[in-house]
């Protein structure tokens, strides 16, 4: 079950309970705490309180929808004085649609949502544009759900092939998210799945593995994430 964040913490102090819990965790699993990368989740926060974290520590951060993004993150970088060259990676967590492929390279130091090879093509031609090589995960629909995005778990590795040459994009790893249950355990052959998966990929594909957010992050670190999304253990249960 989800640890929300009590009411009347800090986010300093809400960001240490987090992190004690990752490090806890990557003990469980013999693995060092410094290798599980945590990324603040910032849909529907303030930019305020995402100083907040700023301040606390966190230089990654995870949106879910790019127009949210292209509002948000300039406001953020000037309240936090980072500038183009700043220290703040910002992710993209949510679905992508092509047709916002542009803004996405323009904003994004990591895309975790590709889930079809269109998509990666578009994202490559924009990247292209801007003289960059676009850092991407390919988003696992884990709960082979239709109403999920992701490419379903069968398919994961012919898309990974072909993303991986494909120019202009860096392909990083694997991202999922199991499905919603009450006891994190639930999740765990899940992240199992995905694990097993990420490690058939070429090594130099396999530098990233986005897994776990604040209801099972532990059991996500436990089976070898590293990389979680964490928004309600932060920032409070959302409205």
């Amino acid at each position: 079950m989800c640890q929300a964040a009590e009411p009347d913490d800090t986010i300093a102090e809400r960001l240490a309970a987090v992190r004690g819990r990752i490090a806890d965790a990557a003990r469980r699993s013999g693995q060092s705490e410094s290798n599980v990368r945590l990324v603040a989740v910032t849909k529907t926060v303030a930019p305020g309180r995402v100083a907040e974290a700023v301040a606390a520590g966190i230089t990654d951060l995870g949106e879910n929808y790019v127009q949210e993004a292209r509002t948000k993150i300039p406001v953020v970088a000037r309240l936090v004085g980072d500038g183009e060259t700043g220290v703040l990676a910002w992710h993209l967590i949510g679905h992508l649609q092509s047709n916002k492929a542009k803004y996405s390279v323009a904003l994004f130091s990591l895309i975790q949502s590709v889930d079809n090879y269109q998509l990666a093509q578009e994202l490559a031609k924009q990247a292209a544009k801007k003289g960059k090589t676009q850092a991407v995960l390919i988003e696992v629909n884990l709960a082979g759900a239709a109403e999920r995005a992701g490419v379903l778990p069968g398919e994961t590795l012919a898309l990974a092939e072909q993303v991986a040459r494909t120019p202009n994009l860096e392909l990083r790893g694997l991202m999922g998210m199991a499905p919603f249950g009450e006891d994190p355990e639930q999740a765990r052959p899940y992240f199992a799945r995905l694990r097993g998966l990420f490690d058939q990929l070429p090594e130099v594909n396999r530098r990233t593995l986005s897994m776990g957010m604040s209801g099972d992050f532990e059991v996500a670190v436990e089976e070898g994430a590293t990389l979680v999304r964490i928004g309600t253990a932060l920032f409070g249960r959302r409205q």
